[in-house]
């Protein structure tokens, strides 16, 4: 699940804001890790708490342990998003409009995202809407 944040950002981003989901169920979670140090902690949260291909509504969510700047959080999707053979047609628009909706996070900072049962997505920090922007599709090239 470490590395699932880039691939459901390329699945799921729509640019619509969420409506409230109601109770959703945990999936699972995932520590990520760089050498010595703990980075963030992801959640993946459904309806019923099992994940499939398509299923929504959805929730992502990674809680920061450390303070990581907008740019450099921009930059290791973008490498993500490289070694997972994503089309870079796209992936400097998507990483355009992700700059303007991603903070700095610091410290027990949440950033989620949400997907609503019509496929509408936001972002959201610490419970608080980030905004929505219209991007589009990320396709993989192999």
């Amino acid at each position: 699940m470490k590395r699932l944040f880039p691939v459901l950002l390329a699945l799921l981003l729509c640019g619509r804001v969420a409506a409230s989901q109601g109770p959703l169920q945990k999936v699972g979670e995932a520590r990520l890790n760089y050498l010595f140090w703990a980075v963030y902690d992801s959640r993946l949260y459904t309806r019923d708490g099992n994940y499939q291909d398509g299923q929504l509504p959805l929730r992502f969510e990674i809680q920061y342990l450390r303070d990581v700047d907008a740019a450099d959080l921009l930059a290791h999707t973008r490498e993500e998003w490289q070694r997972l053979g994503l089309s870079p047609g796209s992936e400097r628009q998507w990483l355009q409009s992700l700059s303007r909706l991603w903070p700095d996070v610091r410290e027990n900072d949440v950033l989620a995202l949400e997907v609503d049962e019509a496929g509408r997505s936001a972002f959201l920090i610490n419970g608080q809407p980030l905004g929505a922007s219209k991007i589009p599709p990320l396709a993989r090239t192999s």
